[in-house]
């Protein structure tokens, strides 16, 4: 007599404990891809922010006085916490800016991105005049090594410049 023979109740139970790791594997593994994800995302906009925030201080117009300075910003749906120190360099009139960001709402401390600049005052008045932009050849400046005229025809002798 031949019978079937089938899988005990130890196997198929080995079976599914081997399966209920090999599946608790993978959730680990989708679940700590998806958090990094999400730090790499707020570690990206708290980038943007903190050059935003370098960029406004450009922009004001004036100059920033040394010492730190904090506040908050809204971006991205979301309220973020800056600090921006300046502090002064070994070049006069040259200051060092320094921006740290982080969602407002995080509970450890620590800042997610960091970035730094400089400004520095103006050494010479600028030039109010708006510079005037010519197309083609200028007089007494050399094409293919020959000088030119104002009519763009070679010249015997270089111009001389002012």
């Amino acid at each position: 007599m031949n019978r079937a023979r089938g899988f005990t109740l130890i196997e198929v139970l080995v079976a599914l404990a081997i399966v209920t790791i090999g599946m608790a594997a993978v959730l680990e593994a989708l679940t700590s891809s998806a958090r990094a994800t999400l730090y790499l995302r707020r570690k990206s906009f708290a980038e943007w922010v903190a050059l935003n925030q370098l960029e406004r201080l450009r922009l004001s117009g004036s100059f920033p006085h040394t010492g730190t300075s904090t506040g908050h910003r809204k971006y991205a749906k979301r309220e973020w916490h800056w600090e921006q120190k300046v502090s002064d360099t070994r070049v006069p009139g040259v200051v060092r800016i320094v921006v740290r960001t982080r969602p407002r709402e995080a509970k450890d401390k620590a800042w997610y991105a960091s970035v730094t600049g400089y400004m520095g005052r103006a050494i010479g008045q600028p030039n109010p005049l708006e510079p005037v932009w010519i197309s083609g050849p200028i007089a007494g400046v050399p094409v293919n090594g020959q000088p030119q005229g104002p009519n763009n025809s070679p010249l015997s002798k270089p111009l001389a410049l002012p």
